[in-house]
């Protein structure tokens, strides 16, 4: 089963590559990646270097956006009884990575 965020990032992925009327060799070939790269996205393939990754979305004018969401984990680290006092989330707070397509508004 596919990872709900590499789901998304697929369906973007080939959302603005079709609006953009690019064939995945186009994007490839645009990107500095190979077309197997492209196809590899859009299919949802869940191991892919972030770097080729990145390359891949900024030709597309997409970014990937990194904010912290709450979650039952998150939330038990922070009320676990300790000797320190709490008063923030853990850095290590889960993220939820949104991917914007340029000139959209951020909240």
């Amino acid at each position: 089963m596919a990872h709900p965020f590499t789901t998304r990032l697929a369906a973007a992925v080939r959302a603005r590559r079709a609006d953009l009327r690019l064939s995945q060799q186009d994007l490839a070939d645009m990107a500095g990646v190979s077309e197997r790269l492209v196809r590899f996205v859009e299919q949802g393939k869940q191991s892919l270097r972030l770097d080729t990754l990145l390359a891949l979305l900024d030709t597309l004018g997409l970014e990937l956006e990194l904010g912290t969401r709450t979650s039952a984990a998150a939330r038990a680290l922070v009320t676990q009884p300790s000797e320190l006092t709490v008063t923030q989330p853990p850095s290590a707070a889960l993220l939820e990575v949104n991917v914007l397509g340029e000139g959209e508004n951020r909240p």
